[in-house]
């Protein structure tokens, strides 16, 4: 039977021969908790009120909302830097400007917010008007996790587009594992998108998803299997606007189009273009 000591240097040989180690005396990555608090934080700014127990009128509004421009700002530039050294590192880019691009695609979210405000109002507005189940705007702000997971994919969606490494994923990942939906922060999604009930909703990094779009349950939106040549590459389906897609429908492919108005089926699998539905006129 191995001995304390023999266990102890069999682990510390596997971090040796395998890798798999962050040591803190060297650029370290950005922080998972960290960086879920920070999104929290920013949901607070989208939605003040709605996801904590602070009370507030409009005085303490005003003072909170300065005092959480200034905790994001400074928590958010900080974690952004360490992903940007990482990304440096292993391109073997120059480090020095990593600071100042950190900032400048913090100070970048922060002056999107009034705009990502509105997208996510009218996605809730969405999700009211397309479920007779709900009622008020207010109730699928706090309770639908669908809305949940639209707003963290509009925030990491914002850092993707900015080139920004790493966050982006762990922000996704984070509110996957809480929801059940993943939604790649890649993939490029229209207004007033609704997610029913959500669970087991998967969305890839290249799909491309029209207005006034609405998934139930267990769809997949992902790619037929690919090597990893094919990065960046359109892996995923375009889904154009209007379009319904019932519980667990699978549509893969990077050619496939779901064409305008149409309704997709239930358990349906599909891995051909869909022509768009023809309206009476």
């Amino acid at each position: 039977m191995a001995t304390t000591d023999t266990l102890i240097q069999n682990i510390l040989l596997s971090y040796e021969t395998l890798g798999g180690v962050n040591l803190t005396e060297t650029d370290t990555f950005p922080n998972k908790e960290d960086v879920a608090s920070i999104l929290l934080d920013i949901e607070c700014l989208i939605f003040p009120g709605f996801k904590t127990s602070q009370q507030m009128d409009r005085q303490s509004l005003n003072y909170l909302t300065g005092e959480r421009v200034h905790r994001i700002g400074s928590a958010l530039t900080k974690e952004a830097t360490k992903a940007i050294l990482y990304d440096c590192k292993k391109k073997k880019k120059d480090p020095v400007k990593c600071y100042e691009k950190a900032e400048k695609i913090v100070i970048a979210l922060l002056d999107a917010i009034p705009h990502i405000r509105k997208v996510l109002i009218g996605d809730a507005e969405a999700a009211f008007e397309g479920d007779p189940a709900a009622r008020s705007i207010e109730e699928v702000i706090l309770s639908y996790p669908g809305l949940e997971a639209i707003i963290t994919y509009r925030i990491a969606h914002f850092l993707f587009e900015k080139d920004l490494p790493l966050i982006p994923r762990i922000m996704s990942e984070y509110i996957h594992g809480k929801t059940g939906i993943d939604i790649h922060p890649g993939a490029q999604i229209g207004e007033r998108f609704f997610i029913d009930h959500g669970t087991g909703v998967v969305i890839g990094e290249t799909t491309v998803i029209g207005k006034n779009v609405k998934l139930y349950q267990g769809v997949t939106l992902g790619a037929l299997s690919v090597c990893k040549g094919l990065c960046g590459k359109k892996r995923h389906p375009t889904i154009q606007d209007n379009v319904t897609i019932y519980a667990n429908a699978t549509i893969l492919g990077g050619e496939t189009v779901i064409g305008e108005g149409q309704t997709i089926g239930g358990n349906s699998w599909i891995i051909k273009s869909v022509k768009p539905k023809k309206v009476a006129k």
